[in-house]
């Protein structure tokens, strides 16, 4: 009996650690989520870099089907900020942060979102839910993976290609309005 028991109370308290977090852990991991929605509708890349670990993995294979994507946070920062500063306005709303379980130094956390994307008077919405998975390093929870599942869309999805366009078109016109600067910047490369 008494080891039925003990058996019992073990298993519970292993289960209770396995799917719940501190309220640091919690709040740190909500902190994540939110740096990196508020980090890219501000422009702030550098925010949203710092709550990756170094290597990503994306799934946005139920908005654009395909494969998710294995590669550096550097790569996904720089992706990111190549197109959506090509908006007029971007604003992903973030809420209902769940973190789902903690398991020593991997924790998974889904949100709710709706992401709203606007070049003149034409708007891209687009609704659903975020899964995180997340890796403590040096103190710290850091995504490693984000699944976005799409729920509903309005509005025309053709302006992530205006959008990227519009940088293209803006690069060029940097590149043509500073050659200088420019040259410098491949002299110094070389010289390195």
């Amino acid at each position: 009996m008494f080891r039925n028991l003990l058996i019992a109370i073990t298993a519970a308290l292993v289960t209770t650690q396995a799917m719940s977090a501190e309220p640091a852990d919690d709040a740190q991991i909500s902190r994540a989520i939110t740096d990196i929605a508020a980090g890219a509708d501000r422009g702030d890349w550098e925010r949203v870099r710092n709550v990756f670990a170094n290597t990503v993995e994306t799934d946005y294979t139920s908005l654009w089907g395909g494969k998710s994507v294995s590669q550096s946070a550097d790569e996904l920062v720089k992706t990111w900020s190549g197109f959506l500063p090509g908006f007029d306005i971007t604003h992903h709303m973030v809420t209902n942060h769940t973190v789902k379980s903690v398991v020593g130094n991997k924790a998974w956390a889904e949100a709710d979102f709706i992401a709203t994307h606007r070049i003149d008077q034409d708007f891209w919405t687009l609704g659903g839910r975020y899964s995180y998975e997340l890796v403590k390093s040096d103190g710290r929870w850091l995504v490693s993976a984000l699944t976005m599942t799409s729920l509903w869309e309005t509005g025309d999805r053709g302006l992530v290609g205006r959008a990227a366009d519009r940088m293209t078109k803006a690069k060029k016109i940097t590149k043509q309005a500073h050659p200088t600067r420019n040259k410098d910047k491949s002299k110094r490369k070389r010289a390195f």
